[in-house]
């Protein structure tokens, strides 16, 4: 059992240098770097438009065609990684699924892209 603790060792010391390396980054930047945000860094950036207020009020869909794009593009790098690294013992079953996968990924693109999706006025 003694033998089984000692090979986390390595793993243990390495989460605590990277605690601690981030929180004498997160220090150090608030001694360093000026803490007095100008309006515009505190203004709505990821939705276009301000969080609070009349929640009926009319708003752009293009923000739903990123997001959908986002989404997209999210699973086919999480599923891609998972795939190469086992692609050997998985044969030509996995990469033909892995290949109909990508075809179907790549038809949503297609879609997104006929649509105007990726073009913004």
């Amino acid at each position: 059992m003694e033998e089984l603790l000692r090979e986390y060792l390595p793993i243990l010391m390495f989460f605590a240098i990277a605690v601690g390396l981030s929180l004498v980054m997160v220090v150090a930047s608030m001694i360093v770097a000026r803490q007095h945000p100008d309006p515009e860094k505190l203004s709505a950036y990821e939705c276009g438009f301000e969080a609070f207020g009349d929640a009926r009020r009319q708003f752009d869909v293009r923000f739903y065609l990123v997001a959908i794009l986002f989404i997209i593009f999210d699973l086919e790098v999480a599923f891609l990684f998972p795939w190469a690294i086992s692609l050997g013992s998985i044969g030509v079953f996995g990469f033909w699924s892995m290949m109909i996968f990508l075809a179907i990924l790549t038809i949503g693109f297609i879609y997104e892209w006929k649509k105007g999706a990726l073009e913004w006025e």
